[in-house]
């Protein structure tokens, strides 16, 4: 397809942006708070990748809401002139998002949060100091100075956060904002504090600096919807306040929906947006798991907005559009939008990430343009296709080896085959794709249907192994919470593993069937789902005190139980708890803590317990070949990130 639009110049106040793709604000946690030299270098990559404008990370207007940047850092000015002066040679322009959290606030000294009435947030925080007037006046005035730091730093515009349940968006919420004054009540009054604020931050700023908000329908039912930011954004642009609005969807009350999964279409968020970009004349940037240039240039063809965010996308990739520039779009990795890495690598590892491509976070040290050839080219053997298989032969060809690469099975893939059956899932499967797309183009020798055993290795005569055959179910009925009592009867041929559910063509509805989740992953809720969806009815046992806590944060388990809730089967939750025994037909549980047992209806039990590895070729190789290493689940299983970094680090330092 040409494109058409996508890769044109546009104006946006009194800066023109090289081309219409966006990297929207979002957390990075990279600096630890402040401009710092990993952060730059991870802004600098997607500079030279060629994406047109990026809106930085929140900045905290005030200390009583704490951001990853914060205006009360004294070396923020130095830290901007030298991203400024990284990015420049790219032509990348920047904006700066600025913001307060209101009721999600981390104050400074741990006071209670600030707001606009006594509404703690959904996520269980304090209950917030409602806001008196000289309160309102010293954040507008904060917001202001902000925007002045901004411009004399040379940052070419700032986006007021209006949207996602943050202070502004607070207080034009009549579900928050019960306050009885002139910022309370009626509509003109709930949008008299986004008013100030930009008043406030048109005034401090020239023209030549670009200037917009951020909006969003916050999902909640009786808060801000799609008409309220139509009727703010009119009243905005009215008032020649603006210069953009970028419209986008979800809050703290439907967090999912902020970052859309993998089980969201392209452009999900466009029929909240769309009726708001069409009612203003100022340039409009909508977001919602766009992939493509392509998808982006039809966007903006449609008329449905002038720029497109393209944040994830960027973090899987940083060089869409070069790459698409240059006739080479197969070869942009894909992101498949687990949020493992970007989202839950925030919670669970500090910083942002990324599942498919392992630079993320760390471009000083793994920027993939820095890969480089060996010294000593020679003959490498990975054991395994699966993702993390496939990493470490498209980085050791890279790097100028011979690489021969032997699946047993007839396709490529592995585990995440059978992960792309699960319900919604299928997406999961890209990132599998191309890397086996790569490792062709890239000139692997690849032996498919090829158990390879100690004998076969050797005969490649290998200067390194890199051994990534991945694991097998247990079955060993050992629970972790209990693990001198095996279940009884783990044995029987009604007591099945996740794999065989997904391999076998089973018909399930009218059953009654117990999941254990003994792993806290998604796997178990994801056989759950699967076996609800064919009209099953499911127990689900674990001894942890939250479902699938470990993507949690990854945001997939309430669109999980939202479509189980809305399946033809049922699901019935047993938090901290075990299995005791299976007999035919019949399944005991207890309490993984001291307490009475109980049974239940049970036509087939599914144990998803953690795997054990498949590296026995470790071991018979060592002392044989000067290298040999395991990747992945072959050394511990885990996660697909875990896989594809392993494999990428271990044929990086061949």
């Amino acid at each position: 397809m040409a494109l058409t639009h996508v890769l044109e110049p546009i104006r946006i106040g009194g800066c023109l942006v090289p081309n219409r793709v966006v990297r929207t604000a979002h957390a990075t946690a990279i600096g630890g708070g402040v401009m710092s030299d990993d952060l730059i270098a991870y802004h600098e990559r997607r500079a030279r990748g060629g994406v047109g404008l990026t809106i930085l990370e929140i900045l905290g207007v005030h200390p009583t809401s704490l951001a990853p940047l914060n205006m009360i850092d004294p070396t923020l000015d130095a830290g901007y002139a030298k991203l400024l002066r990284a990015v420049e040679p790219h032509g990348m322009k920047v904006f700066q998002q600025i913001w307060h959290a209101g009721h999600n606030g981390r104050t400074i000294d741990g006071s209670p949060p600030w707001g606009p009435s006594t509404v703690a947030n959904p996520l269980g925080a304090d209950v917030p100091v409602p806001m008196t007037k000289a309160m309102i006046d010293e954040i507008v005035a904060a917001y202001a100075a902000a925007c002045t730091r901004c411009e004399r730093a040379g940052l070419h515009g700032a986006e007021v956060h209006g949207a996602h349940g943050y202070l502004i968006q607070q207080f034009l919420s009549p579900n928050i904002n019960r306050r009885d004054d002139d910022y309370g009540g009626s509509f003109e009054n709930r949008m008299r504090f986004m008013l100030e604020v930009m008043r406030a931050c048109r005034t401090a700023t020239s023209r030549n600096f670009a200037l917009g908000i951020r909006l969003a329908s916050d999902g909640s039912a009786g808060g801000v919807g799609t008409d309220d930011n139509i009727r703010a954004a009119q009243i905005l642009e009215a008032e020649g306040l603006i210069d953009f609005v970028n419209v986008s969807l979800g809050s703290y009350h439907s967090f999912p929906k902020m970052i859309g999964g993998m089980h969201e279409p392209a452009g999900y968020e466009l029929p909240e947006a769309v009726p708001v970009t069409r009612a203003v004349k100022v340039p409009t940037i909508v977001t919602g798991r766009f992939r493509t240039l392509e998808e982006a240039d039809q966007t903006i063809r449609a008329g449905d907005a002038d720029l497109v965010g393209m944040t994830r996308a960027h973090i899987a990739d940083p060089d869409i559009v070069r790459k698409t520039r240059e006739g080479r779009v197969t070869e942009v990795r894909p992101c498949i939008a687990c949020n493992q890495g970007c989202v839950g690598g925030l919670f669970d590892a500090g910083r942002v990430g990324c599942a498919v491509n392992v630079e993320t976070g760390h471009e000083r040290t793994l920027d993939q343009d820095l890969i480089g050839r060996s010294e000593t080219p020679g003959k490498i053997v990975v054991v395994g296709g699966g993702v993390g298989g496939m990493e470490a032969a498209r980085v050791a060809a890279l790097r100028g080896h011979r690489v021969v690469l032997f699946e047993a099975a007839p396709r490529q893939g592995g585990a995440l085959l059978l992960a792309a059956r699960l319900p919604t899932r299928h997406g999961i499967a890209d990132i599998a794709t191309w890397l086996e797309q790569e490792i062709y183009r890239l000139g692997v020798d690849v032996r498919l249907s090829t158990y390879a055993e100690e004998a076969d290795i050797l005969a490649e005569v290998p200067d390194a192994v890199i051994v990534a055959t991945g694991s097998m179910p247990r079955m060993d009925g050992v629970q972790n919470s209990n693990p001198g009592e095996p279940i009884i009867g783990h044995r029987l041929p009604h007591v099945l593993s996740s794999h065989d559910v997904l391999a076998a063509n089973r018909r399930w509805g009218g059953q009654q069937v117990t999941v254990l989740d003994d792993t806290g992953h998604y796997e178990a809720l994801g056989i759950a789902e699967h076996l609800v969806a064919d009209g099953a009815s499911v127990t689900f046992v674990t001894p942890f005190k939250q479902l699938a806590f470990k993507v949690e944060n990854a945001l997939m388990v309430e669109p999980a139980l939202e479509r189980i809730a809305a399946a033809s089967g049922s699901m019935e939750i047993h938090l901290r708890h075990r299995i005791v025994a299976v007999r035919d037909g019949q399944a005991d549980l207890a309490p993984t803590h001291a307490g009475p047992s109980r049974t239940i209806a049970a036509d087939a039990v599914v144990l998803v317990t953690p795997n054990q590895p498949l590296n026995a070729v470790q071991a018979a190789l060592t002392g044989k070949v000067a290298r040999v290493t395991s990747v992945g689940d072959a050394l511990s299983p885990r996660n697909l990130q875990r896989a594809i970094h392993e494999g990428h680090l271990a044929a990086r330092t061949l």
